[in-house]
């Protein structure tokens, strides 16, 4: 029903895109315009405003200095980038946004994909480069294909992947279609296997991707969940699965966020509601916003109901929150996609109960956005009154989130517990909720009271984990507010 609901809305946008937008062309529209409202929006509420010369609020004291400075820079998002405090270092996070629509959909699911999630090894000092399916989208081409979580590949388009042309290889990833040769492992040796044409597909995704429960840990009841992103729309799913673990009356939690970059962060508090048996309402985290919007500030508490969202990020009812009573201590898997309202999840918990990271170290994300629209009678925030004219927006970073005991310092990752490289594992990846997954495996473990040990053959080669190309999916390592923040 949830997928049909987000068809109808995805036909709805293109139905209204097709009838505002048909006649518009972007370069008709003059960019001192777009420019004025990059720069107003900034002004007003980017969390670096006072340490960003050009966003004085002096610039534009002298009308005709100001829309000469406007005109300088023809592209919006090059005079957006410009603004950026220190961009690129303390500011890697604000980006401009071309077509908000779209945005809106990915921040609830919305994509168009082959609906994989991949990890580059270089597997030895020949510089053969491998990439492992890290995750498979569920009613994905991928899916549909028989593309499996541990399934390898070495080509890409025809292309063997090495050191010297991954970069460029491995960008076409983002392609339409693209072709992908996987390979079989044997003691180092990689034999093709079969290759698999992908062709993107609108996908609708719940990150509530798997949820277990283990019965006998060492006497333990471990309930185990896989959670992919804080999308609001999907707040009654999670719900639903804590009510799961509730029947089966737990008494340890695995929480799985190494694919989770982040989201909403009032989905993050739901989250910590329906972990923490004494929440009451106290606080969860505290937002601060630059001086101009101090207003804004204030606390996330521990809810003892959650709202509920449609794919519009309409507000269509409440429920009461599941929240476990048998657990006192949070387990997270991460890695270094883990990231803001996930980091937010291990920042926030850590001040009331013990938490144990395993895995990598986290992305370090402490800082959040909002979406600005070109509306400055609601000083940006309202998109249903954005000129009508264009589709462009900004996710600036906003506010810096800290938890109740006022730490925030963790913008270079949470450090894991018990440190375990997936990657290093490159040639006998599990899927998620096996037992001897490799991560899993450490955590459970650790509830054992064993020293973590990891399954299958490690071996001693120097593995090294790349970095994919930069997505063009910008809302992979997110945390931002809904549009119901402003409404309190």
């Amino acid at each position: 029903m949830k997928n049909l609901k987000a068809l109808l809305l995805l036909c709805s946008i293109s139905l209204i895109t097709t009838s505002c937008f048909k006649d518009e062309d972007d370069d008709q529209i003059a960019s001192s315009e777009i420019n004025d409202f990059v720069w107003k929006g900034m002004n007003s509420w980017y969390n670096w405003q006072e340490n960003v010369p050009n966003l004085a609020d002096t610039k534009d004291d002298n009308q005709g200095t100001y829309y000469s400075f406007l005109s300088q820079t023809g592209n919006p998002e090059t005079f957006f980038n410009a603004l950026r405090y220190q961009y690129g270092t303390t500011d890697r996070f604000s980006w401009f946004i071309t077509d908000y629509i779209e945005q809106l959909q990915g921040f609830q699911g919305i994509s168009k994909s082959i609906g994989l999630k991949l990890q580059a090894v270089q597997i030895n000092a020949g510089g053969d480069i491998i990439l492992y399916v890290r995750y498979v989208a569920d009613n994905s081409p991928a899916a549909n294909a028989n593309v499996k979580r541990g399934d390898i590949i070495n080509a890409v388009n025809g292309k063997v992947l090495k050191t010297s042309n991954f970069q460029t290889i491995a960008g076409d990833l983002d392609q339409e279609s693209v072709k992908l040769s996987f390979v079989t492992e044997n003691a180092g040796v990689l034999t093709p296997k079969e290759d698999k044409t992908l062709t993107a597909a609108v996908l609708f995704e719940n990150p509530v991707y798997l949820k277990k429960v283990f019965n006998d840990i060492a006497g333990r009841k471990v309930g185990y969940l896989v959670y992919n992103g804080f999308r609001s729309s999907y707040n009654d799913e999670l719900n639903d699965a804590f009510a799961y673990f509730k029947s089966e009356n737990i008494n340890e939690l695995i929480l799985d966020l190494r694919l989770n970059g982040g989201g909403s962060v009032g989905t993050s508090a739901y989250l910590a509601s329906m972990i923490y048996a004494d929440a009451g309402t106290g606080i969860f985290a505290n937002l601060t916003f630059n001086s101009k919007h101090r207003e804004e500030d204030g606390a996330y508490k521990f809810e003892n109901t959650l709202n509920i969202f449609n794919e519009n990020d309409v507000k269509t009812g409440q429920e009461p929150i599941n929240r476990l009573n048998s657990i006192n201590r949070l387990y997270v898997l991460t890695s270094s996609s883990t990231a803001s309202a996930s980091e937010m999840i291990i920042n926030g918990l850590k001040a009331y109960m013990p938490v144990r990271v395993v895995g990598t170290t986290t992305y370090g994300k402490n800082v959040g956005s909002i979406t600005l629209f070109d509306s400055p009678k609601t000083d940006y925030t309202d998109r249903t009154s954005a000129n009508p004219s264009h589709l462009f927006a900004m996710q600036p970073i906003v506010f810096q989130i800290f938890n109740k005991n006022g730490e925030s310092d963790y913008t270079q990752g949470f450090t894991p517990n018990i440190l375990v490289k997936e990657y290093d594992y490159w040639n006998v990846i599990l899927p998620f909720g096996d037992e001897n997954e490799v991560v899993l495996k450490a955590a459970l473990d650790d509830i054992k009271g064993l020293t973590p040990k990891a399954s299958g053959t490690k071996k001693t080669s120097n593995y090294k984990r790349l970095e994919l190309p930069t997505s063009k999916n910008k809302f992979e390592h997110e945390m931002y507010l809904d549009g119901s923040f402003f409404e309190r």
